[in-house]
């Protein structure tokens, strides 16, 4: 039998490992000079493989789909891939958060491992070279579905195939060659699609005033995601400010939950600026800095409290001259610097596209995917795997455990 498997990233490229396990003539199609060229630049380059997490853990990471997932999960889960990469000559450490990395912080590595193991299966790998669609013959009796025949190339040539697995990626980082083409494929050969979002990526926002803070980091905050008065998300960790909006990890990960928004209703996010201290301990701080501050200026004092940058932006939110002395300072205007320093707003104008964008949020139905075999309910020899799904996950290598998973399920089941 014969598969080919069209995408040469971390799906792709497991996908074809596991297929010619499995005893098939594997073929490899990459549009790109060559292999893993999007997971050469994950983790800034240092390729955050997966996570070291317990299954629960991993499935409260998963924001679409996460049932979907079990069985590609079962399959392959965090640990048999760390042993898969390391008995392919890549040692790999586990650092904060469960994040698990190679020990020499270079992607190339992760990808060497999968070529070595590309190489063990005798798998055929053909670089430059890019699909223009896939081929289907005649409807089976039995069933009602199409039946794959084989792929046809942008050059015109024809492959035939039994199987094929479209492991194309989404739509991020369109410069690594995720251009989409897989969606197409999928569409042409009837599958419907779930909208795609640019995730895991910053915000612009509305307010000028973010724009000069630009470079500020905020560390030990909480962001919450509020649109239409309910809030989404919330979670305490580290922010950047930049020249359109905002950014970081917390923002990352809330991105993410506003991809999923079907209409946003005055989408903003509120940063707690000391999550540490409840309301009440944050006022009676003020309130001491304020005694001790007595004939100072109010700008001097807030410079204690808050990023040097931030302490005359907080003072124009709350409506009070920087420059009044501390001992002028009314207890409504105290209050309004409180419900600033607890609800710093910051209105969401949206998100940066997707040449900014991580990951994709949709992307093919699942519901026309079998998730035991990541097979085509409408296409029998069609497989799917990795990020052109409707699956994805916040940031800490859970999306490479995602195609990793895939890619290894949908090879596995190739017979």
């Amino acid at each position: 039998m014969k598969t080919v498997i069209i995408g040469g990233g971390p799906a792709g490229m497991m996908a074809a490992v596991s297929a010619a396990d499995s005893g098939d003539n594997v073929i490899l199609l990459e549009k790109n000079e060559k292999l893993g060229k999007k997971l050469f630049i994950t983790g800034k380059g240092r390729c955050n493989v997966t996570n070291a997490c317990e299954r629960e853990v991993f499935f409260e990471h998963v924001i679409s789909n996460p049932k979907f997932l079990y069985s590609a999960y079962s399959a392959l889960d965090s640990k048999a891939l760390m042993d898969f990469i390391e008995e392919n000559k890549t040692p790999l450490k586990i650092e904060r958060g469960n994040r698990v990395f190679p020990v020499s912080d270079h992607s190339y590595d992760i990808i060497d491992a999968l070529k070595r193991a590309l190489q063990a299966g005798d798998v055929e790998i053909r670089l430059n070279t890019e699909a223009g669609g896939i081929l289907t013959g005649e409807t089976e009796a039995e069933t009602g579905k199409k039946v794959i025949t084989g792929v046809r190339l942008k050059n015109g040539e024809m492959i035939k195939a039994d199987k094929v697995i479209l492991a194309t990626g989404g739509l991020s980082y369109p410069s690594t060659g995720s251009t989409g083409d897989g969606h197409k494929f999928a569409e042409e050969s009837g599958h419907k699609m779930t909208a795609c979002r640019p995730a895991l990526v910053p915000f612009e926002t509305k307010e000028e005033w973010v724009k000069s803070l630009q470079g500020l980091s905020l560390k030990n905050v909480k962001l919450s995601l509020v649109n239409g008065g309910k809030t989404i998300y919330g979670e305490q960790g580290e922010m950047l400010f930049t020249h359109f909006g905002i950014s970081g990890p917390l923002v990352l990960s809330a991105s993410s939950i506003y991809a999923g928004i079907k209409e946003y209703k005055d989408p903003h996010v509120l940063i707690d600026l000391k999550p540490a201290l409840t309301e009440e301990e944050t006022d009676r701080r003020l309130i001491r800095e304020l005694q001790e501050g007595n004939r100072k200026e109010l700008k001097n004092i807030l410079n204690e409290i808050y990023p040097l940058k931030l302490a005359g932006i907080i003072c124009d939110i709350a409506g009070i001259d920087q420059y009044r002395r501390c001992n002028e300072v009314s207890a409504k205007e105290r209050k309004a610097l409180l419900d600033v320093t607890k609800r710093l707003r910051i209105s969401i104008r949206g998100c940066r596209d997707f040449n900014e964008a991580i990951i994709t949020h949709g992307g093919v139905s699942v519901k026309e995917i079998q998730p035991k075999t990541m097979e085509s309910r409408i296409v029998s020899g069609l497989y799917f795997a990795g990020e052109i799904m409707d699956v994805d996950a916040f940031t800490g290598g859970f999306n490479l455990q995602i195609a990793f998973s895939t890619g290894y399920l949908a090879g596995k089941h190739i017979y």
